[in-house]
């Protein structure tokens, strides 16, 4: 059995999880290792009971070729963390799927990217508005993140594909049980200009418990979020916080004071999300962060050397911290005082100009050419 397979199957396995899985990776080191073990040495890691260690133990090697199966007749790519086309960008995030089911493709400009969520029984003024800043930002360059829902999600990714541009669609369930349905269509254009992606086994069903992992991952594959219209306990500001605390930058389209489709986008411009009326204003905090989006061809201009690339004092003492030998986040925190917060923010910045890049176990080394 090969590492994909074990993870593949251990993906499977109900109730384990992205984060119980990290810990019986980092005891038993091999996937493989964790399929054979007994469940007395399963329960060695922290989380894992009686019930998931009998999970494991009971799984199936006829559940895993049926997945893998599935997966080839759905046209699929199944990637794993160790793989060289897992998303850079989403090692970055605490806790990254150990597999990420993809139709499509992720490239590397998909790097230049922005999430646009908001709710899904949107207004006029918010489908519109969705639709014209995924086109205005698309002709920018950037590839638009959204989730596929209804409303605001759905205009993102119309505005993306009209524009021509860019985008990549994280669901909610695995791909045999795309939801909502009526935007099976929607998948496939996905597919066609970008990804649709899942890190859901491929029968699974759009539980609600999936859908906040689900915006985990939104955040994760963007470098800032725009939240167009949300209500006061609208699901799109679940990502707003998945952002602040993965570092990305977090913008809102104000609206009516008297409309309660508008109460959350208003209360995060009120807690400091930056007010937007239009796309330049987003350009223009990129652009102050060092990255030029203004080329419609969809590629970034940025500047590798060090002492021209980095403007900002913060970032350069972080850079110098890097070495070509690896350094641990944990002793980056130590050394730099920064929160993880704001410390991961400065890292992917560092990582999509690159000058550095992240190793396995959250570990960064400065890029050799880059001296």
């Amino acid at each position: 059995m090969t590492d994909l397979e074990a993870l593949v199957s251990l993906n499977l396995v109900q109730d384990l999880g992205t984060i119980r899985l990290k810990k019986l990776l980092e005891i038993f080191g091999k996937p493989q290792n964790i399929l054979r073990a007994s469940s007395q040495d399963l329960m060695r890691a922290s989380g894992i009971g009686q019930k998931i260690s009998l999970n494991i133990r009971s799984f199936k090697k006829e559940d895993l070729e049926r997945e893998l199966a599935l997966s080839n007749k759905l046209g699929l790519k199944i990637v794993t963390f160790e793989d060289q086309d897992y998303p850079e960008i989403l090692k970055q995030i605490s806790d990254p799927p150990i597999v990420l089911y993809i139709k499509g493709s992720i490239i590397k400009e998909d790097k230049l990217s922005i999430g646009i969520v908001g709710s899904r029984r949107a207004s006029l003024y918010g489908l519109n508005n969705a639709e014209t800043f995924a086109a205005d930002l698309s002709e920018k360059g950037f590839t638009v993140i959204s989730g596929m829902a209804r409303g605001i999600d759905t205009s993102a990714h119309r505005g993306a594909i009209r524009a021509g541009g860019r985008t990549i669609a994280v669901i909610g369930s695995g791909f045999n049980r795309l939801y909502p349905p009526e935007n099976k269509e929607l998948a496939e254009e996905i597919a066609n200009c970008g990804a649709v992606v899942s890190e859901f086994p491929v029968d699974m069903e759009p539980f609600k418990q999936n859908f906040p992992r689900r915006n985990r991952l939104i955040s994760g594959l963007s470098l800032g979020v725009l939240v167009v219209e949300a209500a006061r306990n609208s699901g799109a500001l679940i990502t707003a916080d998945f952002a602040l605390e993965q570092g990305r930058d977090v913008f809102a389209i104000p609206g009516k004071i008297d409309s309660s489709s508008s109460f959350g986008t208003n209360e995060l411009i009120k807690q400091g999300a930056k007010l937007v009326c239009c796309a330049e204003d987003i350009l223009e905090e990129f652009d102050s962060a060092g990255f030029d989006a203004r080329d419609k061809r969809g590629k970034k201009k940025l500047d590798k050397d060090p002492d021209n690339a980095l403007s900002d004092s913060e970032e350069r003492r972080i850079f110098s911290f890097i070495t070509e030998d690896s350094i641990q986040l944990d002793d980056l925190v130590r050394k730099s005082s920064l929160d993880v917060s704001r410390l991961s923010g400065i890292l992917l910045k560092l990582q999509l100009r690159d000058l550095i890049r992240q190793l396995p176990g959250k570990q960064f080394v400065r890029r050799v050419n880059e001296r």
